[in-house]
C-alpha cells in the first residue's frame, strides 16, 4: 500500500500541466484518433494549462498585494488564512485516504455511467482532490476511514449529476459540446445561482435590464470592451490598494502601481480568452472522437467528458465579475457576521468560484454581480465552518501550522481557503455524518435539494432553441424521416 500510494502521489505531484497531456495523449489512442493526433492533441493541452497558469500568476503577483494592502485599510485582523486552492490539493492528497478514494472514484465513475445514473465521464484525474478533500475531513472527523471514502463517494455522485444537470449550458453558453464540468468547487453553486437568478429575472427592472458584455459594447462602445473594461476595473481596484501610500504622501509609487495594476487587468481580460482558446483546441478533437467512440459502445447513449472548469473561465462577463469581486470579498471578510476567513492567496482564482453565478444570469454582468456577492457571503462561512477541521488535516499531512502558533503577520493559527469554503456538497456531507451537527446539514441538504428541484427544468427551458438546433443538426436523419411521416 506504501508503494502504491507514492506512486499515485508521485502521479499527481506531476500537476495538471503535465497529468493532462499525458491523459489526453492516452485517452486520444484508447479513442483510436492515431498516434500523431492524440500527442498533438495532449500537448496543446498542456500548453494551454501553462499559459492559464502564466496568466494566473500575473493576477495573484499584482492582485494579491494590492488586495492585502487594501485589507490593512479596513483594519480587522481574523485568525483563518486563506491558503488558496493549491495547499487544498497537497493537502489532500498528502492524505492516507487518497490512495483508497483514486481508484474507489474512478469504479465508482464507471458503475455509474453502465447503470445510467450519469453521463459524465470524468477524466479530470487531478481534480479528484475535492473528493479527497471531503474523505479527509470527514476521516478528521469521525476517524473512519469508510465513513470517509463513503462521504466522498456520495459527494462524488452529487457532483456527475449536477455535471450532466448543466452540460446544456456548457455547451450553448460557453461552447463547447459534448463536455460537462464535474468540478466540484464550481458546479455545486449552479442550483443556488439558478434558483437565485430565476427570482432577480422576476424583479422588473433588474430581470429587463440587458448588461451583458455585448450589450455594454453596444451602448458604451470602447467602454465596453474588455481591454478599456480591464484598464478601469484595475484603475479601481489599484486606488484601494494604493490608499496606505497616499497616506504616507508616497504619490509617485502610488501612481505607478495605480497604474501597473490597470494595465494587467486589461492584459488579463484581453489574453485569458485566447490561451483559454488554446486549451479548448486540444480538448475539441478529443471530446468529438470520445463522442464517436462512445456512441459506438454504448448506443443511443448521450455520454460527456468531464473535464475541468478552467476551459471555461475565460468568457468576458466572468472575469468582469470577478475582478469586482476581490474588493467585495475584502469588505464582506471585515463586515459579515460570523466570518474569520481572511480572503487572500485564491482571490486571483476567483474566476473559478463565481463561474456559476455568472453563467446562470446568462452573462448579465449586474444579475451576475448579485449572484457572486451571494457566493462569497456563503464561501466565507463554509471555509470559516471548514477552518478547524482543515487545519487538522493539514497538521497530520505535516504541512499545517504548528500548534500554539500566535496569530502574527506571518502566521496563522487555522487554516481555511476561498476554494474549499466553496465546497458546498462536501461542507452538507460532513456535517451529515456527525452527530452534533447532523440537523444543520439535513436541513441544508433539504433546502439544497429544494432549490435544484425548484430549478431543474430551468437550463433546459433557457436554452430550449438552442437544444432543439444541436439535436436537428445530429441527427439529420431522424429529421427528415419524421417530415416524411
Amino acid at each position: 500500500m506504501d508503494s502504491f500510494s507514492s506512486a499515485v502521489a508521485y502521479v499527481l505531484g506531476l500537476g495538471p500541466p503535465v497529468m493532462m497531456p499525458i491523459i489526453i495523449t492516452l485517452l486520444g489512442l484508447v479513442l483510436r484518433q492515431g498516434f500523431v493526433k492524440s500527442f498533438r492533441a495532449g500537448l496543446t493541452v498542456g500548453v494551454g494549462f501553462i499559459a492559464i497558469g502564466l496568466v494566473v500568476g500575473l493576477l495573484i503577483d499584482v492582485v494579491g498585494p494590492n488586495a492585502m494592502a487594501f485589507a490593512s485599510v479596513l483594519g480587522r485582523r481574523l485568525d483563518i488564512l486563506d491558503v488558496g486552492w493549491p495547499m487544498g490539493a497537497a493537502v489532500s492528497f498528502a492524505s492516507p485516504i487518497a490512495a483508497a478514494l483514486i481508484p474507489a472514484v474512478l469504479a465508482l465513475n464507471v458503475l455509474l455511467v453502465v447503470l445510467r445514473f450519469t453521463r459524465t465521464v470524468d477524466v479530470d484525474l487531478w481534480n479528484y482532490w475535492h473528493f479527497i478533500y471531503t474523505g479527509a475531513l470527514l476521516e478528521a472527523a469521525t476517524g473512519s476511514i469508510a465513513l470517509g471514502i463513503l462521504g466522498a463517494c456520495l459527494s462524488a455522485a452529487v457532483i456527475f449529476k449536477l455535471a450532466d444537470w448543466t452540460a446544456p449550458a456548457v455547451e450553448h453558453h460557453f461552447g463547447l459540446p459534448g463536455i460537462s464540468l464535474p468540478h466540484t468547487e464550481t458546479v455545486n453553486w449552479a442550483p443556488l445561482m439558478y434558483a437565485l437568478d430565476r427570482v432577480m429575472r422576476r424583479v422588473p427592472v433588474l430581470g429587463r435590464l440587458q448588461a451583458d458584455p455585448s450589450a455594454i459594447k453596444r451602448r458604451l462602445g470602447l467602454v465596453g470592451e474588455p481591454i478599456l473594461m480591464g484598464a478601469l476595473l484595475g484603475i479601481f481596484i489599484g486606488v484601494l490598494g494604493a490608499v496606505p501610500l497616499f497616506r504616507n504622501g508616497e504619490y509617485g509609487v502610488a501612481v505607478r502601481e495605480v497604474l501597473r495594476l490597470s494595465i494587467t487587468m486589461s492584459a488579463v481580460l484581453v489574453v485569458l480568452p485566447r490561451v483559454v482558446a488554446i486549451l479548448m483546441e486540444g480538448l475539441i478533437p478529443i471530446s468529438e472522437g470520445a463522442r464517436d467512440f462512445l456512441q459506438k459502445r454504448f448506443p443511443g447513449r448521450d455520454l460527456l467528458i468531464g473535464l475541468d472548469a478552467a476551459v471555461v473561465i475565460g468568457h468576458p462577463a466572468n472575469m468582469a465579475v470577478a475582478l469586482l469581486c476581490v474588493p467585495i470579498a475584502l469588505v464582506l471578510a471585515v463586515v459579515l457576521p460570523g466570518n474569520r476567513m481572511l480572503p487572500f492567496a485564491d482571490l486571483a482564482a476567483l474566476p473559478f468560484y463565481i463561474l456559476w453565478a455568472v453563467a446562470a444570469a446568462r452573462g448579465n454582468i449586474v444579475r451576475g454581480l448579485v449572484n457572486a456577492t451571494v457566493v462569497l457571503a456563503l464561501i466565507l462561512w463554509i471555509g470559516t465552518s471548514l477552518g478547524p477541521l482543515t487545519t487538522e488535516v493539514a497538521r497530520a499531512a505535516h504541512l499545517g501550522p504548528p500548534k500554539g502558533v500566535a496569530e502574527t503577520a506571518s502566521g496563522y493559527q487555522l487554516w481555511s481557503g476561498v476554494a474549499l469554503g466553496s465546497h458546498v456538497i462536501p461542507w452538507i456531507v460532513v456535517q451529515l455524518f456527525q452527530p452534533a451537527t447532523f440537523a444543520v446539514g439535513a436541513v441544508c441538504a433539504l433546502l439544497y435539494g429544494l432549490a435544484w428541484l425548484w430549478v431543474r427544468g430551468e437550463i433546459r427551458s433557457l436554452y430550449a432553441a438552442e437544444i432543439e438546433a444541436a439535436r436537428l443538426a445530429r441527427s439529420p436523419g431522424e429529421t427528415k424521416n419524421e417530415e416524411v411521416r
